[in-house]
């Protein structure tokens, strides 16, 4: 097939092995070819402007930018833009905090190549594929109050065992707000305590794993 005709693809991924497996399933296929590939957020919007790919395939934790945020400031700049995200996370926050960013579908990283190449004709197509599990998760998510940005500043701290005080001293605010802020996020979330939230947090995709708090 004609170069030209071809799916022009980039992949957005910081782990190497991770990175050359996607690049390996694109090769495969004798429609579509591998135009860049971008090892972190900044990286990734550069790219992009410079290769303007038909399909992006995007990781969501990545150095510098995130995933969310990098799909937001490409969709800034070209909102016709075709982004799939191909993420280890499945949370019902990660996956609506990428489809509000402008992601057209979400897959998990054991996603089998034929699928993920049949997702990548799809949304060059001008679809939106949403496997059922994303698609359940997404609503749910959809239900659910969002946490305000405050809310998300006090469970962050809360998240790494700052007590009351600290989160109180570091957010500028007195330890009687932090309690309502906790209050909140814990009905929000529906959790009876700390403990069941941050659980709930990590389960959801609304915290990750390693993920540090946000300098204040």
């Amino acid at each position: 097939m004609a170069a030209e005709k071809r799916i022009r693809v980039m992949i957005v991924e910081d782990h190497f092995m991770v990175r050359m497996g996607l690049a390996a399933i694109v090769k495969s296929q004798p429609d579509m070819v591998t135009v860049a590939e971008a090892k972190d957020g900044p990286e990734a919007i550069a790219l992009f402007h410079k290769q303007r790919p038909d399909v992006t395939l995007m990781d969501l934790l990545l150095p510098g930018i995130d995933g969310v945020q990098a799909i937001s400031e490409i969709m800034k700049q070209q909102p016709a833009a075709k982004i799939i995200v191909v993420s280890a996370h499945g949370g019902d926050e990660d996956i609506y905090r990428a489809m509000q960013a402008g992601a057209r579908a979400y897959y998990l990283k054991h996603v089998e190549g034929q699928e993920l190449v049949a997702g990548i004709r799809a949304v060059h197509a001008g679809e939106s594929p949403l496997a059922p599990e994303i698609a359940a998760r997404l609503v749910e998510r959809m239900r659910r109050a969002a946490l305000s940005p405050r809310e998300m500043e006090v469970f962050r701290l809360m998240a790494h065992g700052t007590t009351n005080k600290e989160i109180g001293s570091a957010l500028s605010i007195s330890e009687r707000t932090v309690r309502v802020h906790i209050s909140h996020l814990l009905m929000k979330l529906g959790c009876h305590d700390k403990t069941q939230a941050v659980s709930e947090a990590y389960r959801r995709g609304i915290l990750h794993v390693g993920e540090a708090p946000k300098k204040i």
